[in-house]
């Protein structure tokens, strides 16, 4: 499904100053309750303010950075172009398919379409990268596969996740470039070769990555899509003018030379990440081609959605705590390059940690008034909890301007606050997931246990809905008691807060529900 936005620079520079805004607006808050606080409680509830603050701060303030340096990629892109010669040799292309007990005639269709692609059939070599544990499945695709001439790969350990794979597909093949497709996606554009190949006539190109993007399908699917096109129509194009676009996994071409220098794709569970900071690493530039060349199939349901966000946000933590390490990187790399790895590794804890912190902060907020043990502390400053009268609302107002912005980018961008309101929904609903991955992550969990796990469940199947959502459901209580206590300590507005706050997080089991 073809994504087209509304765009100009003036808009770009408008949406930059609004973050920078909310930046600075929080931070100021913050501080300024810290300055009036007149007991160790309010005092505490600052400083944790400030500290969320400060991380939305830094997040908001490279999200401006991405949003207005992206207005001018195709200026850069198009410069890039001017230079590129008619291909003299075609190089060898390996184009490999990863698949692991998928459907066989989707698996048939993506691979008979990539066989039609516009490239010289001597110089282009299609693998089956087959990591199936149902040997009916398995011997189906080996059968199809021999009578289509394309090479059948099929190992004996299956380790490593995807990367193991592809890198067994490194060990049989000898190939200069190394083009990697999911099992769903359909090509589009045959010229996909054709296109990004003289791109690498400039030997420092590691990588040229496409525009990913599916097919329609429902309202869930098509949400989760757009919000995917924030990624690949702003952050790409951003971070390629820093030689750093990042592999996403698929719809893309990587020189060959690079992969041996680096050891092959690293095994983690989000591969691609890891490979693009080795490259970089390496001194190798990667590129992005903002055009969709081949659509994937829509996650249509809401446990394909959590399977998914499981993998990233493990895999993002996992990065992050990498690359904090990394201590050739804190010297190679300049500071926006840092910030934006950093960013990328933070980006769904942001959107998944934050929230559950910004839960408990309004908890703290709606029980400040309340004297729980109050112990004076800047007493030089004449004040009472009487200035924190009010703070509901202002709690209320700030939370609903920060996480109702996707909603209204996404209005102003991609004509669609349907579309917006139902990302902002689904921020909340996978708010637990994302957060368990991360802490998965921290304690060196096996990513697998939560990842590949069969959710058995269909739509509108309520005990499974109750059941697939139990934290949700438990986060959401506690709200809802907290609500009870404030309104019965006469704080209507609070109570109302945290009441709005339960229903959001309830949002996941009516996800369940609803799509399965």
């Amino acid at each position: 499904m073809e994504i087209h936005i509304k765009d100009s620079g003036y808009l770009r520079l408008l949406t930059a100053a609004i973050f920078v805004f909310l930046s600075v607006a929080g931070v100021a808050f913050a501080i300024y309750i810290m300055l009036v606080a007149s007991s160790a409680y309010v005092y505490f509830f600052g400083i944790f303010l400030l500290l969320l603050a400060l991380i939305a701060g830094f997040f908001n303030t490279v999200s401006a950075y991405f949003y207005y340096k992206s207005f001018f990629y195709d200026g850069y892109l198009a410069k890039i172009k001017a230079r590129l010669k008619p291909l003299k040799r075609f190089p060898t292309v390996a184009v490999g398919v990863p698949v692991k007990n998928e459907d066989f005639k989707i698996v048939k269709k993506t691979l008979l379409r990539l066989k039609e692609m516009n490239y010289p059939k001597d110089k282009m070599k299609i693998y089956l990268l087959d990591d199936s544990t149902k040997p009916e499945i398995s011997a189906e695709l080996f059968a199809f596969c021999k009578k289509s001439k394309i090479e059948y790969l099929k190992r004996v350990s299956r380790t490593g996740f995807k990367a193991g794979n592809l890198n067994n597909m490194l060990n049989h093949s000898k190939e200069e470039f190394v083009a990697v497709f999911d099992y769903d996606e359909y090509l589009r554009n045959r010229n996909f070769l054709m296109d990004l190949m003289p791109y690498f006539q400039d030997e420092k190109v590691g990588y040229v990555q496409t525009e990913k993007s599916s097919f329609k399908g429902n309202l869930l699917s098509d949400s989760v899509n757009l919000f995917d096109a924030f990624f690949f129509k702003f952050i790409q194009p951003a971070r390629a003018f820093n030689n750093t676009a990042i592999f996403s996994g698929s719809c893309g071409v990587i020189r060959r030379a690079v992969l041996d220098q680096v050891g092959g794709f690293p095994e983690y569970i989000i591969e691609d990440t890891f490979f693009s900071f080795m490259s970089d690493m390496s001194d190798f530039k990667g590129l992005y081609i903002p055009k969709v060349y081949a659509y994937g199939r829509p996650m249509v349901t809401f446990s394909s959605i959590i399977r998914q966000q499981w993998r990233y946000n493990y895999g993002d933590t996992q990065f992050l705590m990498f690359f904090l390490g990394h201590e050739k990187a804190k010297k190679k790399l300049s500071w926006s390059c840092r910030a934006e790895y950093i960013s990328h590794g933070f980006g769904l804890n942001y959107l998944s940690v934050m929230l559950i912190l910004f839960t408990i902060t309004s908890i703290m907020i709606v029980f400040s008034n309340l004297p729980f043990f109050h112990v004076g502390i800047l007493k030089f400053i004449s004040t009472s909890n009487n200035n924190l009268i009010g703070l509901e609302l202002f709690g209320m107002a700030a939370f609903v301007i920060s996480f109702f912005t996707p909603a209204i980018l996404t209005k102003v961008y991609f004509n669609s606050f349907k579309k917006g309101f139902m990302i902002f929904i689904l921020n909340f609903s996978l708010a637990v997931v994302r957060t368990k991955a991360a802490v998965a992550a921290l304690l060196h969990l096996d990513p697998t246990k939560q990842w590949v796990r069969q959710m058995k469940g269909n739509k509108f199947d309520i005990k499974y809905a109750l059941h697939r959502t139990r934290f949700e459901i438990g986060l959401a209580a506690v709200l809802f008691v907290f609500s009870y206590l404030a309104m019965a300590s006469s704080n209507m507005e609070g109570a109302l807060w945290l009441v709005f706050y339960g229903m959001l997080y309830l949002a996941a089991t009516v996800m369940v529900f609803r799509y399965g």
